[in-house]
């Protein structure tokens, strides 16, 4: 049997219903995964009519009510929005409420056993705190209804996976941050999840901090004092890892096929390169093209993968954004699930 996946629809009011509804009409989903939506029946009624796609929504209140059919959207409908209030592309309380309880659901069923994997549609920041739920995003949700202490973002497309030691904090204390437990911590996750991916022995990136991994202690002792020392250690495990390496270049090489995955010192030195390499902007029509690359959260005890873009409320309800994220993060839930 094909892994059952709850999809969260996101914030009704942003572009997490419309991909959501494209991705569920391409028929090779259903051949790969049993894909059910955690949400509100009415918004993906009003997505599909929006998109002009010939489905039909299936509400249930409970999984075993599931058809799980190309044709049909299953939705386990928590009537949560007032559709006469709804506005696409505002934020509202009401929208930060209904993506709120969507992941809630999503995660509950997880640790229930029974779906094999959530992925998560984009939620507003700002929408979420409006209506109470005083969280920074996804990651913290997750985390917290889960019970889990230890965890990190993965960012993966196609070819380039990269995790992070440190994210949401500033620079000065992401350098602070830099210590050889915390290395070996993430390498290990970023190990065991391309693993996951179906890769047996992968082989993993280690950047350095400074620039030109320091030149041998020119330009700082983050190298020699911490990432060195959990580079050796990793390796004496039996770790297939390089590093540090100097990270102008780490990336490069890792989108060429050298690194299976990269381990990143602080949130921009892996999200540049992986957004650059993911994201095309269309500068005649000024609107992103499409966003490649998911989100994948870690050392949780279920599976949660995302899309690793936002609402777009510049564009919500106008049917033209790119289900390319949703299907990229639907696949990988997938080999997760099968792998896990």
């Amino acid at each position: 049997m094909q892994p059952i996946l709850a999809i969260t629809m996101g914030d009704p009011a942003g572009i997490g219903p419309e991909i959501v509804v494209k991705a569920l009409t391409i028929k090779e989903t259903y051949e790969k995964c049993r894909p059910m939506v955690t949400g509100d029946a009415k918004v993906m009624e009003w997505a599909a009519k929006q998109l002009g796609a010939d489905v039909k929504i299936n509400a249930i209140a409970n999984v075993s009510e599931a058809k799980f059919e190309y044709g049909t959207i299953d939705v386990y409908d928590l009537n949560c929005i007032d559709m006469e209030q709804f506005e696409p592309g505002k934020v509202a309380p009401q929208c930060g409420n209904a993506a709120f309880v969507s992941i809630i659901k999503a995660i509950e069923l997880a640790m229930a056993g029974e779906v094999d994997g959530t992925v998560t549609a984009p939620l507003n920041k700002e929408a979420l705190n409006l209506a109470g739920h005083h969280f920074d995003g996804h990651t913290e949700i997750y985390a917290h209804f889960t019970g889990t202490k230890k965890y990190a973002m993965l960012l993966a497309d196609e070819f380039l996976r990269v995790i992070h030691v440190s994210t949401h904090v500033s620079l000065r204390e992401a350098c602070d941050r830099v210590k050889k437990p915390r290395i070996i911590e993430v390498t290990e996750l970023i190990s065991d999840a391309c693993k996951q991916f179906g890769i047996d022995n992968p082989r993993i990136g280690i950047a350095g901090l400074n620039p030109h991994a320091s030149d041998g202690g020119l330009f700082g002792w983050e190298e020699e004092k911490e990432i060195l020392p959990a580079v050796e250690e990793l390796r004496a495990r039996g770790f297939n890892v390089d590093g540090p390496v100097p990270p102008d270049t780490l990336f490069a090489k890792a989108r060429c096929g050298k690194y299976d995955g990269c381990v990143a010192m602080y949130h921009d030195q892996g999200h540049i390169p992986f957004k650059v390499v993911g994201f095309n902007w269309n500068k005649e029509t000024g609107k992103m093209d499409s966003a490649q690359g998911v989100n994948i959260t870690l050392g949780l005890p279920i599976i949660r993968v995302s899309v690793d873009h936002g609402t777009a409320f510049d564009v919500a309800g106008q049917g033209i954004a790119s289900p390319s994220a949703m299907l990229l993060s639907i696949d990988y839930a997938t080999r997760m699930a099968k792998n896990k």
